[in-house]
């Protein structure tokens, strides 16, 4: 363990530290490494801070780690104690622990760069499926064993982070005392079709209700995409702008303010006129396009959000699916008028006209054939958990189906559920959905044991 900084953010003490863990965990565990050092394989450096507040350094409060949505997300950049909505009730009670995942943040960082040197499309896809739920989790408990003593912590899974936390109960449920998951439980058996079915009839609806509560948006939408298919308009960063790539522009819809947001951004769209129509748009609306759909900072965004739903006990090929159920649904074609948005779905023309996913094409198309993954979910031990579970699930979840989610949780062990409609897809980032959570499990006595010590 490498101590790489201490210092002190307002109303904040925070250390940086890093690790080594195994790039491929298939050839050890988290015990074994623990007790017999880590062999002479190939390493990546995990790095994460642990936060608290000024008045409890040097306290013994029991640890909670924030497992990150995403997926190929970081860790939070915090500036104070109230830069997540999550984090003042957390820092009351606990010693915060925030992980940068592999191949994010300022753990080794993977991108296009990064993979042209692990060798050729083959290697590449293999080297990718390192970066998935066991090899993340697995890195986790490392770090508990190694760095913390082995004391079981607290896990909060937003969104992929609730992912995370079932595979974790699947493989190392003595790691973890509690779990909080908000909006992140995902179908178990996992089958990206079947996800990808619910989510776009509400995408449908989503931009519906865009353009109800906006409705000089759809025509302006619908005139840029008309400008977009001539051909002849360009993002900065030289990629084409096709209708498709607008439709894109619907990933933020399940996240407040998402309406206003992009209202905003075809407000200002056209040079001419008073901006309802016109033949040139400003180069703001074309970086705001660039800016909302590019993976310049996040790499493994779309590389990865498809791969979330391999597993192993599957047997079968992902295939592309969220582009098959795309495709049996003309509604959403890039030429039908009034335009429709998509959601958090890869399609393989991105990896064919984004500069930054092109390079990545021939092993993301060996990747949707493959079959070969991880097993990431263990039935029987979810279903046999004593590990206290309490789960918001939103119920107008654009993002994660929350009918998916209750059936899921109807099948593991000490679980509980709290649905509400009052929040969108990020309702953990506000100061309700963390603290509801807390409360609900501490009135249950699920916490005693966590805070007595």
């Amino acid at each position: 363990m490498a101590l790489l900084a201490h210092y002190y953010l307002p109303g904040l003490a925070v250390e940086d530290h890093a690790i080594d863990v195994p790039l491929d965990w298939r050839k050890t565990s988290p015990a074994r490494a623990a007790a017999d050092g880590l062999d002479a394989g190939a390493r990546l450096r995990l790095f994460y801070r642990v936060v608290t507040t000024p008045e409890n350094v040097g306290r013994d409060l029991p640890l909670l780690v924030f497992l990150q949505g995403g997926p190929g997300g970081a860790g939070p950049r915090l500036t104070g104690p109230d830069s997540d909505g999550w984090l003042p009730e957390a820092l009351r009670h606990f010693r915060v622990v925030l992980p940068d995942q592999r191949g994010t943040g300022r753990s080794s960082h993977l991108s296009r760069h990064g993979l042209a040197r692990v060798g050729d499309a083959r290697a590449q896809a293999d080297h990718l499926k390192r970066f998935l739920a066991r090899s993340i989790v697995c890195d986790f408990e490392y770090l508990r064993l190694v760095v913390f003593g082995g004391r079981p912590w607290v896990t909060l899974g937003q969104s992929y982070g609730g992912f995370l936390t079932l595979s974790y109960l699947s493989l190392f449920p003595e790691g973890v005392a509690a779990s909080f998951t908000a909006g992140g439980i995902p179908h178990v058996p996992a089958n990206a079709a079947e996800v990808y079915a619910r989510t776009f009839p509400r995408m449908a609806e989503k931009t519906r209700q865009l353009y109800a509560r906006y409705p000089e948006d759809a025509a302006r939408v619908a005139a840029v995409a008309d400008l977009a298919a001539s051909g002849d308009v360009c993002l900065p960063d030289g990629a084409p702008l096709t209708a498709r790539r607008l439709q894109l522009l619907g990933s933020g819809l399940g996240m407040k303010p998402a309406f206003e947001r992009l209202h905003s951004l075809f407000d200002v769209a056209f040079e001419d006129g008073d901006g309802t129509g016109g033949k040139t748009l400003t180069d703001g609306f074309l970086m705001g396009v660039l800016q909302s759909t590019t993976t310049a900072s996040n790499p493994l965004y779309w590389t990865l959000q498809e791969l979330i739903y391999a597993d192993g006990a599957l047997g079968e090929p992902l295939g592309w699916a969220a582009e098959r159920v795309y495709q049996g649904r003309p509604e959403f074609s890039a030429d039908a008028r009034p335009l429709l948005f998509t959601g958090e779905a890869a399609f393989p023309w991105m990896f064919e006209e984004d500069p930054l996913l092109v390079p990545l094409a021939p092993a993301m198309d060996l990747l949707m054939a493959d079959v070969d993954f991880d097993r990431v979910y263990d039935a029987e031990r979810l279903a046999a958990s004593e590990v206290p579970l309490q789960a918001a699930v939103y119920f107008d979840d654009l993002y994660v189906d929350s009918g998916l989610q209750l059936d899921t949780l109807s099948r593991v062990g000490a679980s509980h559920a709290w649905v509400t409609n009052e929040f969108e897809h990020d309702g953990l980032h506000g100061t309700v959905v963390f603290k509801h959570l807390f409360d609900e499990a501490l009135n249950r006595g699920d916490l005693e044991a966590v805070l007595r010590g």
